[in-house]
């Protein structure tokens, strides 16, 4: 009987995996050009974390985590509440008030598995904690706006604010009134949430209950002054920097702890339009888990599976930035392959990436193996070469070849690093 990756889990395969080896380089250079600095957070939390954090009444802590129940601990199905937890449990705000993280990583939520959604997925995660400021909120989205710029992926960003405490109260009032009035015709899950979080149903996908909600009242007409001159401040910030946005009064996210500016990049090129990233401000949550009164944070998170679609469809050729293969050397018959071994061991130790083959095969088929590693040169020693002491080194780019010594040791090949 053959075992099967589960449903929802998906192999990341050699050919695949470049891609998200230059996902993950891109990201990393583009985090640190913004002054942030790596986390790494468990897989396992307590399942308490994520209901205090998320909320009782989201579809993912009612449906969506993967729990041991009888040991009260959870897959992680995001990332804030991880890195907020780390960040209060090791004191990192008495550290330094201000703190700028990103962690990557797999997160899991049992959901129907789609195109660019799996149960086992990936997300870079950007947290920053310590700052209420609303020019931070336009660093955060001009941080992801450049990286799709350097990955060749065209989006739009969509902006909200879902005020505070003070502003949202009557919000909910109003909001709920008009869903009252319409409720019988709701689907089940908005009948049920406009008990729970009325604005939830605000983001249903169900077409005849967006239709419903069309004319649904904004909270950005009742924001308090405070959270209006905040939201403000992020439009400007946005129109200095160039980066187009677009208002929308139904992206409220699906998580409790958002509050002011919450935002998403979407594409429309996956098929369904899709947020590829998407985040916001949870000025209350880090006291929530037990962190220090009034600690403002902002966030977001960027679907890689997504991107990584994104990045197949783009026009940009990223097999450029796929490192070659600096030499395959093709030793021919017991002897040579013993001191093909011997050269790789030298030049492996001086940097160079070495390939080589250990089944006897012919030298056409190794030079075969050599185009299919993307090699840039090969180096060929069989028993011709072991009788005259010296090796074939053949440039696989122009075709050129010319002899070199065998007894030379690694350094024989520095000159190849202005050729690489």
């Amino acid at each position: 009987m053959k075992i099967k990756a589960l449903k929802g889990f998906k192999d990341i395969l050699p050919g695949e995996v470049e891609l998200w080896q230059i996902l993950e380089n891109t990201a990393r250079t583009v985090f640190e050009q913004y002054n942030f600095h790596e986390i790494r957070v468990p897989v396992l939390e307590e399942t308490a974390l994520f209901q205090r954090a998320i909320g009782d009444t989201t579809d993912i802590v009612e449906k969506e985590m993967y729990t041991f129940v009888d040991k009260k601990q959870t897959l992680r199905p995001e990332g804030t509440a991880s890195v907020l937890r780390s960040v209060i449990e090791n004191g990192l705000l008495v550290q330094k008030p201000v703190q700028r993280l990103f962690t990557i990583g797999p997160m899991f939520r049992h959901e129907r598995p789609q195109k660019g959604r799996l149960r086992q997925f990936h997300q870079l995660d950007i947290e920053v904690l310590g700052s209420k400021s609303p020019l931070l909120d336009t660093e955060l989205i001009s941080l992801a706006a450049m990286l799709f710029s350097e990955l060749g992926i065209h989006v739009s960003l969509e902006l909200n604010s879902l005020g505070c405490p003070k502003c949202r109260p009557a919000y909910r009032e109003a909001l709920l009134a008009f869903i009252n009035e319409r409720k019988d015709k709701l689907c089940s899950d908005c009948q049920r949430r406009s008990e729970t979080n009325p604005l939830r149903v605000l983001d249903c996908k169900v077409p005849a209950d967006r239709e419903l909600m069309a004319d649904a009242p904004s909270i950005q007409e009742w924001l308090c002054e405070e959270c209006g001159d905040h939201f403000n401040a992020v439009q400007q910030g946005l129109e200095r920097l160039g980066i187009p946005f677009r208002l929308n009064k139904f992206m409220v996210r699906g998580l409790d702890y958002y509050c002011r500016t919450t935002f998403e990049f979407i594409t429309s090129d996956l098929g369904a339009q899709a947020a590829v990233a998407a985040g916001g401000r949870y000025d209350g949550l880090a006291e929530l888990l037990g962190g220090p009164a009034g600690t403002p944070g902002i966030g977001f998170a960027m679907g890689m599976e997504r991107i990584i679609l994104l990045m197949q469809q783009s026009e940009k050729d990223f097999q450029e930035s796929v490192e070659p293969l600096d030499i395959y050397i093709a030793g021919l018959g017991d002897k040579g392959q013993k001191e093909a071994s011997r050269l790789a061991w030298e030049l492996r130790q001086d940097g160079f990436s070495v390939g080589l083959d250990y089944e006897g095969r012919s030298l056409k088929a190794q030079m075969k193996l050599a185009n299919r590693e993307n090699a840039s040169f090969v180096f060929i020693i069989g028993d011709e070469e072991l009788a005259t002491g010296k090796g074939v080194l053949r440039n696989m780019r122009d075709r050129d070849a010319e002899q070199m010594e065998l007894e030379l040791k690694a350094e024989a090949f520095y000159f190849l690093d202005d050729l690489l």
